[in-house]
């Protein structure tokens, strides 16, 4: 246990987003199923406001409350491979880059995120999506079983056969039902390489590049994943000088399978237009995941604002690039990632995350560094979330949500509010989960 003053203090309540500063009453550092049993005890018999941290990483900043018991997950983060029964088990605060280090050893995978730093906790609990899920489903579509601490201190396991409406909640209904201890998922053969890499466009040719993406993304094969990104040239070495720091429409794309065959399904992306530079290839996949952290480093500010789009009509794409003219700071971007194949073939009641039809994700990611910043930064997202809006469906990826979108949480989970209310009211009566994206207890 420790308080104010002490170096574990702050590195307990330190998160990914600079922008979340605040102070828990006291931080318990868990390392194992016992600890995280005895610190829920402690907090409901003692009516404390209690927060969890694994990885840190969700740009809500919910792993910290001010005044708050914060349980510190980070330091339970073992990763065993089970390789003759293609499984992984997990504790919650291991990162991506873990899991994806101990797996490819085996030449296998989980369908994660794309930050290797990212905690894997969170990051299924609220769904999980990356290179892989058009393939191999999102995340909980692989998690085959958890250990959970619920409010009542008990110790369940919770699958398809044992506790089934709670494994069914904590597949995209976030940390609103207890807390993980671990996580036991199914791993899929992928090898060591992927076809990857970026195309990057002048920003004036996006118009013409995003009708033909539009197609590519509608009838691209499970094993291609391509996503957009718009945003300010960093100074990456593959890119002319006279490049940085003027805006370019990139397209990052993944190819899981037989290269030969990604060659022939990355042909008509990589026969676009005019490219300032097509850095495809075959690609380590660890190296891939990791390809954007240096985008992606702890101690910024960061603000995101998300929607979900069946399709990209041009009117909706006008918006975008006009917003793209606009851009406050040059770490700021908005990026496009088109989800289906697995993924969509899972019933929208199967999981509480229900958004299962073949769409687009859009995150308008603010990324600054100095305090001076929050107002520009903050306001051109929160526009060009209005101004997206008429084109979106209403639903949205929870672990993309700021901790000021307390009113969307119903629209994100639709038809499965209600019965996410239900199992709240069973497992969680209290309300004790609630620094999070909060599901009330039904009445």
């Amino acid at each position: 246990m420790f308080t104010d003053g002490s170096a574990e203090y702050d590195e307990g309540r330190t998160l990914w987003n600079a922008m979340v500063d605040r102070k828990p009453g006291v931080v318990i550092r868990a390392k194992g199923t016992s600890d995280v049993q005895k610190a829920v005890n402690f907090a409901r018999e003692n009516g404390l406001l209690i927060a969890v941290r694994s990885g840190g990483h969700q740009i809500a900043g919910h792993a910290v409350a001010e005044g708050a018991l914060l349980l510190d997950l980070s330091h339970m983060n073992s990763v065993r491979v089970n390789r003759a029964e293609k499984t992984v088990r997990v504790e919650p605060g291991a990162s991506l880059g873990d899991i994806d280090r101990e797996t490819q050893v085996h030449g296998l995978a989980l369908p994660v995120g794309i930050n290797s730093t990212t905690g894997i906790a969170g990051l299924t609990l609220g769904g999980g999506f990356g290179w892989l899920t058009r393939k191999y489903g999102m995340t909980i579509d692989n998690l085959i079983s958890v250990d959970i601490v619920t409010a009542d201190g008990k110790i369940l396991i919770a699958s398809e056969d044992e506790n089934a409406d709670l494994f069914w909640a904590i597949r995209g209904g976030g940390g609103n039902f207890g807390i993980v201890t671990s996580f036991e998922f199914e791993v899929h053969d992928i090898g060591s390489e992927v076809l990857s890499g970026l195309i990057v466009h002048p920003i004036e040719a996006a118009p013409e590049l995003l009708q033909e993406y539009r197609k590519i993304a509608d009838t691209a094969p499970d094993e291609l994943t391509v996503w957009v990104v718009m945003r300010k040239a960093p100074p990456l070495p593959f890119l002319p000088e006279e490049w940085h720091g003027r805006p370019v429409l990139v397209f990052a794309a993944c190819y899981t399978g037989d290269l030969s065959k990604g060659e022939e399904a990355l042909a008509g992306l990589r026969a676009l237009g005019e490219p300032i530079a097509d850095v495809i290839g075959p690609t380590p996949y660890i190296g891939w995941q990791s390809a954007f952290d240096p985008l992606l480093t702890p101690g910024m500010r960061n603000y995101w604002k998300s929607h979900d789009f069946k399709g990209l009509p041009e009117e909706a794409v006008s918006t975008l690039l006009s917003a793209i003219e606009t851009l406050p700071d040059p770490n700021c971007e908005v990026f496009i990632a088109h989800v289906g194949g697995a993924m969509a073939r899972v019933p929208v009641e199967g999981t509480a995350y229900p958004e299962r039809a073949s769409h687009f994700i859009m995150n308008v990611h603010t990324r600054w560094q100095d305090p001076s910043g929050d107002a520009a930064c903050i306001g051109w997202a929160r526009e060009l979330f209005d101004e997206m809006a008429p084109y979106a469906t209403g639903s949205a990826y929870i672990n993309f949500m700021p901790d000021d979108e307390a009113d969307r949480v119903a629209g994100v989970y639709g038809a499965n509010m209600a019965k996410l209310g239900r199992i709240k009211a069973k497992y969680d009566p209290d309300n004790l989960f609630r620094v999070n994206h909060n599901i009330v207890p039904a009445a």
